[in-house]
């Protein structure tokens, strides 16, 4: 992979080559690549390190590595090149601002019209911009800032509360080492928030971080971490991360982590101690005088109601950026996204419940029907397997806009494929808003009942192809908060019963 790193590109070569944006995973590999936070790797492996990796987690050198880093390409963008010769491509942003280049040592085939491609990366223009990019810094920008011959490294996947930050200054005294914050910044986190909204919690605790008056000040690195959804995987990729900004000791609850190259502590379990306010082992507090950490979804109820953080818990700087990120729910945007076959009542019911919510004016409303959106927005699109997932997508990326401003989208395609849904899903939570799935689960047979276009008539002749229920599969959510069925309920009961769920769960008033 490295026979060709050294050698200088002109800025001619790289205007003349082909451009690929990659994927998020592969965005953010890239961007630890540069960053020297992947060492010992230079670039996406290559077939032999690929294989070597995924049979025995090391390299084809022998060196420990993990999990695979590797990118895709369509084949026909590598039509016509000779990899025997120096071949480039410039890999940009999504914006398609160039972010690197890659020199293409080798490809092979990885799926119908895709190939991988291999080589090692440069950096290259001033694309992948992103904020908070001052703390996105190098592995050698950070080793400049270590002081200390031990360095404490945390991954900061969510806020830091008093139970947290107790750990992590009593970890650090212990080991009398500097402490090294890494805060994931590539998706949101498991609460809910944006990776902004965390990295702004992790700042705020930012005082709370010195051990003693003499200790070295805590660095803070905002660091592009997909997970992958192997845990132990996950776990070995964070600690080689970490050892490579510096970290000599990991504060982490994944235990022994083999060939990470540091050593890895497990946090204290500890309790508040309300005799004088301080946090302490658990064994240690007697149980009239113990407070407990809060809980995950204690923490989210209480902001979901606009309630306070206790002091006790909470340092009073970090409570204000959670109450910012993450405001009552009658306050958050909201996306309320109904699927079910033509037919089923989808868009009648969230004509009601749009209806009614702008007669109150509580909320701004945003209503996306899916015939409007196939006029408006989606105009051109066939009912292929391809546009359908397109069509989704757009509606998806639309209400998240809406929702991430603090409004309610209301949507009501068909939405037959549970990917597509969960893009929908995903996009939303992304954006820091709350997404709300209703599926209208009235039965194929009275859909075609009703048939008010003819779609289900024309589709039993053969004169209609690709329609959903009939020729074309509709996936059953398994992940719907609601479940209607307007032919065991009026369309009126239905309507109640979407805004009866919404106010039950605070994002809009009791109803009167």
């Amino acid at each position: 992979m490295n026979d060709r790193a050294d050698r200088v590109i002109s800025d001619e070569s790289l205007r003349g080559a082909p451009t690929w944006t990659p994927n998020p995973t592969e965005l953010s590999d890239l961007e630890l690549l540069l960053a020297g936070a992947y060492a010992p790797l230079t670039g996406f492996l290559g077939s032999a390190d690929l294989l070597s990796v995924q049979r025995t987690a090391k390299l084809a050198d022998g060196r420990a590595w993990p999990t695979a880093v590797t990118l895709e390409v369509p084949s026909a963008m590598l039509d016509g090149l000779d990899l025997s010769e120096p071949s480039l491509l410039v890999l940009t942003d999504p914006e398609g601002a160039p972010i690197a280049w890659l020199d293409i040592v080798e490809s092979w085939d990885t799926k119908p019209g895709w190939q991988a491609v291999a080589g090692p990366v440069h950096r290259y223009g001033d694309g992948g911009h992103a904020p908070f990019a001052r703390l996105r810094l190098s592995t050698e920008a950070v080793r400049d800032q270590l002081t200390e011959t031990r360095v404490l490294g945390v991954f900061a996947d969510r806020p830091l509360h008093r139970p947290q930050l107790a750990q992590i200054v009593h970890a650090a005294r212990q080991l009398a080492a500097q402490i090294l914050i890494l805060v994931p910044v590539s998706t949101p986190t498991p609460d809910g928030l944006t990776p902004e909204a965390l990295v702004r919690c992790v700042l705020a605790a930012r005082d709370r971080l010195t051990p003693s008056e003499r200790a070295a000040e805590a660095i803070i690195v905002a660091v592009p971490l997909a997970d992958r959804g192997n845990e132990l995987l996950d776990a070995l990729l964070r600690a080689k991360v970490a050892a490579a900004f510096g970290v000599t000791h990991l504060l982490s609850t994944a235990g022994s982590l083999a060939g990470a190259g540091l050593r890895v502590l497990v946090p204290r379990e500890l309790s508040y101690d309300a005799r004088d306010g301080q946090w302490r082992d658990r064994d240690d507090v007697p149980e009239r005088f113990e407070r407990r950490p809060l809980k995950s979804k204690e923490i989210a109820d209480l902001l979901d109601d606009g309630l306070a953080l206790p002091e006790w818990h909470t340092p009073p700087a970090v409570a204000r950026e959670l109450a910012r990120a993450r405001p009552p729910r009658r306050h958050r945007g909201l996306v309320l996204f109904f699927t079910g076959l033509s037919g089923s009542g989808k868009s009648t019911v969230a004509r009601g419940v749009a209806d009614a919510l702008l007669e109150t004016g509580e909320r701004t409303i945003t209503l996306l029907d899916g015939d409007v959106v196939r006029r408006e927005l989606s105009a051109g699109l066939t009912f292929s397997r391809e546009d359908r997932d397109r069509n989704i997508r757009r509606i998806g990326w639309v209400a998240a806009e809406v929702a991430r401003h603090g409004g309610l989208a209301v949507c009501c395609p068909i939405a037959p494929y549970a990917q597509a849904r969960a893009s929908a899903r995903q996009m939303v939570t992304a954006a820091g808003a709350d997404f709300v799935l209703v599926h209208m689960a009235t039965p194929l047979e009275v859909c075609e009942q009703r048939d008010r276009k003819g779609l289900y008539a024309r589709a039993r002749a053969g004169t209609l192809t690709g329609m959903t229920g009939i020729d074309d599969p509709y996936e059953e959510p398994t992940d719907a908060q609601l479940r209607l069925d307007t032919s065991q309920s009026s369309v009126a009961a239905a309507v109640t019963e979407v805004l009866t769920y919404l106010a039950d769960q605070g994002w809009i008033n009791a109803r009167g």
